[in-house]
């Protein structure tokens, strides 16, 4: 069993930053990918940033490219996501997700069923 934990949400006005961080435990962090995702209300939960199991490779959704940056501390059992330029369409809760099985580039892990764990979301809120 894995558990994820995320945490770092709140409000920020637009053009500001939040750093969200999601710890694991109960598997070996560090042979895995790790994702993250957001749901706007309304909408579906869809893919935002993908990291490989040793850090040496992120994948990102096009809407966030070039603004947010996933990275990992597996010392620590910790992923992050750094948030900056911050829009109101960032609005959403944010969640973080571990790999289902041992895949290489975390390019492949754009579709939530390649995950098999999920935390239980942080609220993240932009205003303009």
């Amino acid at each position: 069993q894995v558990q994820l934990v995320e945490s770092g949400g709140g409000l920020v006005q637009a053009g500001g930053s939040l750093r969200l961080s999601c710890v694991a435990s109960g598997r070996t962090f560090s042979s895995y990918n790790m994702g993250w995702f957001r749901q706007a209300p309304g909408k579906e939960r869809e893919f935002v940033a993908a990291i490989r199991w040793n850090g040496g490779r992120t994948y990102y959704a096009n809407s966030v490219k070039g603004r947010f940056t996933v990275s990992r501390d597996n010392a620590k059992n910790t992923v992050y996501l750094q948030m900056n330029s911050l829009i109101p369409e960032d609005t959403a809760v944010y969640y973080c997700a571990a790999a289902r099985y041992a895949y290489s580039e975390p390019s492949a892990n754009t579709d939530q069923g390649t995950y098999g764990y999920w935390g239980q979301g942080t609220q993240v809120t932009v205003s303009s």
